[in-house]
């Protein structure tokens, strides 16, 4: 299983009104780590011929960041068959490796002219190995 990182600050416009990440901030991190992931790993043409579409979300909120925090983020692929797949986020502070925040999603693969569910081909999910 093939794990993507990255890293971010906490910033003012993150917190919410207890001055912690809000909660919808880390479901916006939860998707753009997972887009990122599908850039990094794959082709231009694989990124233009296929979409992705967020089924289900599942997160549990461990601790909170403040501003200034760093978080780093990992994501990794589960399971990839038929035309959905299964992706974990983790988000910890940077430095003690506290976890703040564990995501389970499930996506669906879409062809990217017909917006119709695709089967995951052995290439895609080769990918996420």
């Amino acid at each position: 299983m093939t794990v993507f990182e990255a890293s971010r600050s906490v910033i003012a416009d993150d917190l919410d009104d207890l001055l912690h990440v809000n909660n919808v901030r880390y479901v916006q991190w939860v998707q753009d780590i997972a887009k990122a992931h599908w850039e990094a790993a794959t082709t231009p043409l694989q990124q233009q011929d296929n979409l992705w579409v967020l089924l289900s979300h599942h997160i549990d909120y461990k601790s909170a960041a403040k501003i200034n925090d760093k978080i780093q983020l990992k994501t990794y692929v589960t399971r990839s068959e038929g035309v959905t797949s299964s992706r974990i986020v983790e988000m910890y502070h940077k430095g003690n490796e506290k976890l703040i925040v564990k995501s389970k999603t499930t996506w669906c693969l879409l062809d990217a002219k017909n917006k119709k569910p695709k089967r995951i081909s052995p290439e895609i999910a080769a990918v996420f190995r």
